[in-house]
């Protein structure tokens, strides 16, 4: 089975949504980083380190298990791992040009 590519695991994490924000959380900025390493049966174990919009956000927990969910459905995956990581803290600056466009900053 062919190796999972960080496209991949960002093409499905696209999928994910800050309930608070209309926009998926990789045009976000949220993800910080992908790790894979190699699992049983020709298949990866992925890390996805991410941030969130404040630390104190109530979405937490469903957004990290959101993340895990979707990048374990790919095939060639065996387990994900996700850290929420706050350095450095998330900035609107992260934003990409379609986040941007989307919420209606120019």
């Amino acid at each position: 089975m062919p190796a999972v590519t960080e496209d991949e695991v960002l093409g499905a994490l696209k999928q994910c949504y800050d309930p608070e924000i209309p926009v998926n959380i990789v045009d976000l900025g949220l993800i910080y980083g992908v790790r894979f390493a190699p699992a049983a049966e020709d298949k990866q174990d992925v890390t996805i380190d991410m941030t969130l919009t404040a630390q104190g956000c109530p979405a937490h927990v469903m957004i990290g298990e959101q993340v895990k969910a979707r990048v374990e459905q790919l095939p060639g995956v065996r387990n994900a791992t996700v850290n929420v990581v706050w350095n450095p803290p998330w900035t609107p600056e992260r934003l990409s040009a379609d986040a941007r466009k989307q919420l209606g900053i120019e």
